[in-house]
């Protein structure tokens, strides 16, 4: 079975160095790049099993090549590494179809957890349920089989990521998952894990979703529980 092949687009030589060696330790084959140029040149050649991402590039904005690789693949896991370390700015890279994020300077061992975690996901994950249909709510329509949904935006592309989450809820609709159940089930991550990204991927499936995104009808918080998702409210 042939390894993983990561493209880390990353234009820090000493942090695309280390990064490089110890994937490579990991076993994964990797491909490093210190433009945007140079990484829309590789991944028209190539089919990348990931993308490690930063987001300050010599020649261009790494949310501008996410972007236009989210179109091309919507089902490639992509992880975002950036200084850029603001609310606004891991919101922003969710936006514009990232699965994940980590902010520079990163912990080594949460970074390979994280790559480990995100590959593994990508063979696909879907709770035991039958949601070969397409799954109604609101005026929405989604049909997980082939990553497309209606919304009040009009057609979009769902991430392999968004897809799992989805699916997720749909499957347990009306109960209150945990944030632990959330990070180990469709993140893969320890469930101690201390991380911004799940709350902010809400968001992310709230713009999509909800009417009103900042009143959540569908996706709700349960304070200092986690999440539950509502087919019908009021029902």
């Amino acid at each position: 079975m042939r390894p993983p092949h990561i493209l880390l687009v990353e234009d820090e030589v000493h942090i695309a160095q280390g990064l490089v060696f110890n994937l490579e330790l990991e076993n994964y084959r990797v491909t490093h790049v210190d433009t945007g140029a140079a990484a829309m040149q590789a991944f028209a050649a190539t089919a990348f099993d990931l993308v490690i991402l930063d987001l300050m590039l010599p020649d261009s904005h790494g949310l501008d090549l996410c972007r236009q690789m989210r179109k091309q693949a919507p089902q490639l896991p992509i992880l975002i590494l950036t200084a850029l370390g603001e609310e606004k700015d891991r919101v922003k890279g969710l936006q514009e179809g990232a699965d994940d994020y980590l902010n520079k300077p990163f912990n080594l061992d949460e970074f390979l957890l994280r790559v480990r975690g995100m590959l593994r996901r990508s063979k696909w994950y879907r709770p035991e349920a039958d949601l070969s249909e397409p799954y109604l709510f609101g005026n929405n329509r989604v049909d997980l089989d082939n990553l497309k949904a209606k919304t009040r935006q009009g057609e979009i592309t769902l991430t392999e990521l968004e897809a799992r989450m989805l699916a997720t809820f749909f499957a347990t609709e009306g109960q209150t998952l945990r944030r632990g159940d959330l990070l180990e089930q469709v993140w893969g991550l320890s469930s101690d894990t201390e991380t911004r990204s799940l709350d902010n991927f809400i968001v992310r499936l709230r713009k999509y979703f909800e009417e009103d995104p900042s009143q959540p009808q569908h996706f709700l918080t349960v304070r200092g529980r986690g999440y539950r998702f509502v087919q019908k409210p009021g029902a």
